[in-house]
């Protein structure tokens, strides 16, 4: 990239190129992972992640995982919600 702008004068077409590839990055940069099963999320979150206001819910006699175990990722939960199978706004959550 500098060896790219070093050599070219300030032109319309070295601006435009300029602007193009720092748009890709930041574009790269805000997509949040999407991930394939709960395997992989928990090698990132031990328990799970959550959406602002998502709990854990759970059936029968077990205790649900406390909340502040459970980070809030909006964007993150949006792009994986498929693995939150019993809508409780938890991906994938884990004791």
């Amino acid at each position: 990239m500098k060896r790219f702008l070093a050599g070219c004068a300030a032109t319309a077409i070295c601006l435009t190129a300029t602007v193009a590839v720092n748009t890709s990055v930041a574009d790269a940069a805000a997509k949040p992972k999407v991930y394939k099963n709960c395997t992989k999320v928990h090698q990132d979150f031990a328990h799970g992640f959550r959406k602002k206001g998502g709990k854990d819910v759970v059936k029968g006699d077990s205790d649900p995982v406390a909340t502040k175990l459970i980070p809030i990722k909006g964007k993150l939960y949006k792009a994986n919600k498929k693995l939150d199978r019993d809508k409780d706004g938890v991906v994938c959550e884990a004791r």
